[in-house]
């Protein structure tokens, strides 16, 4: 079964982009949501200091940057 994750993030965010880049290691293996915290005042309160951040929907575990694909699989594992 594939993991479902959200991914904290924004524009114009040179970390949110290396964090995506990192998560093409994952195609096939996770399905990605990507939320812009910016269209949320709660979520930019929670997140703005602290993007990117990886969260899992099934446990809601947080894996805050930085972070590698190697974090990832690990974080992954049940």
């Amino acid at each position: 079964m594939l993991k479902q994750l959200n991914l904290y993030s924004t524009t114009h965010c040179h970390l949110c982009d290396l964090a995506h880049s990192i998560m093409l290691n994952f195609d096939g293996k996770v399905v990605l949501e990507t939320i812009d915290i910016a269209e949320d005042e709660a979520l930019l309160d929670k997140y703005s200091l602290r993007i990117p951040v990886l969260q899992r929907q099934d446990t809601q575990d947080e894996l805050n940057w930085p972070f590698s694909a190697m974090d990832i699989s690990e974080f992954l594992k049940d």
